[in-house]
């Protein structure tokens, strides 16, 4: 059945992937665009634009009203997207040690405000809404081994550095029983392939600048990864077929360890590799430090089951050997 189907996100990574694998099914596509040069972006690939952002709540309504179903890819971390008058209260509300935590109440806020735009505009409608997370908000925390590997059927993990986003699974749970066939979506630690913008380029650039690439500890924890293609056709087969309350998770392979990606780094970008301390990796890495020594090894067999979902893309390893990354 053809859809209209609206985007969030829709000009990052994922969504111009997602948006041609729609529109050659069929589907017809509409991307929120907060600028000029996004609207252009978009219609080169064939998609109709809703000029806006993820604080323009008005406009995700109208978005989410007028489509047969939503894709919710985006998500923002910056301070810049909140209201003034929330961001401030995260700056000035208190203790100043305690204005981290703040700021992170704060992210969560405005984007739950979003997602509730969004499902508000599809309840009692069993229209499907698909909501992108990660499966780092099922891990435990930095440099905790896991006991086994997770499955669809794990919450998230409050210990775990990736639960300022996981908190919101809940939110989409709720919707899910109020007329929303509203499901989550959540992908491994790399999301690889030609354009990636996501954890690994970011940690390449702070190699090349510290000359250096670093590992925590022995490095032995796990990261799963999945072919952008392939987590392409993961989101379209639960927009057309996910249940409320599904749970699906974009894992295509069972990935490597740290140290294995730090070794792969090292050997392209000519760089010497070494294990540091949570420290060292803080120093070097800002905000991605956490990430780096979290162990989430994570499997998909339900949702294959469930979605008919069979990756087929090249695994983790291979494409790191190859020319999306490292300045190829």
């Amino acid at each position: 059945m053809r859809m209209r189907v609206f985007i969030t996100g829709a000009t990052g990574f994922i969504g111009p992937a997602l948006a041609t694998n729609l529109i050659a099914r069929g589907h017809e596509v509409v991307g929120l665009a907060r600028s000029e040069a996004s609207a252009k972006a978009l219609r080169d690939v064939g998609v109709s634009s809703l000029s806006g952002s993820l604080t323009d709540l008005a406009v995700l309504r109208q978005g989410a009203a007028e489509a047969d179903g939503v894709i919710h890819l985006a998500y923002s971390f910056s301070p810049g997207d909140m209201p003034r008058r929330r961001l401030l209260g995260a700056v000035l509300g208190g203790w100043p040690g305690n204005m981290i935590a703040r700021m992170m109440r704060a992210i969560t806020t405005t984007n739950d405000a979003a997602l509730d735009a969004l499902a508000g505009a599809l309840q009692g409608s069993n229209r499907p809404l698909v909501t992108a997370f990660a499966t780092m908000g099922i891990a435990g925390a930095s440099g905790e081994r896991a006991p086994r590997v997770a499955t669809e059927a794990d919450a998230p993990n409050p210990g775990s550095p990736g639960y300022v986003r996981a908190v919101s699974e809940a939110r989409v749970l709720q919707w899910a029983t109020r007329g929303v066939r509203a499901s989550i979506v959540r992908l491994a630690p790399s999301v690889h392939g030609m354009g990636d913008k996501g954890l690994i380029p970011q940690l390449a650039a702070a190699a090349r600048k510290h000359g250096e690439v670093l590992y925590v500890g022995d490095g032995a924890n796990r990261w799963t990864g999945v072919q952008i293609d392939d987590a392409v056709t993961l989101f379209r087969l639960a927009l057309e077929q996910g249940v409320a309350g599904g749970v699906y998770h974009g894992v295509g392979d069972a990935g490597l360890t740290y140290r294995e990606i730090a070794e792969i780094m090292g050997r392209r970008l000519c760089l010497p590799v070494r294990s540091g301390t949570k420290a060292d990796a803080k120093r070097q890495l800002g905000f991605t430090a956490p990430f780096v020594s979290v162990d989430n090894p994570v499997d998909s067999m339900r949702t294959r089951e469930q979605l008919g979902w069979a990756p087929k893309g090249m695994s983790l390893a291979d494409d790191l050997y190859g020319p999306a990354y490292f300045g190829d």
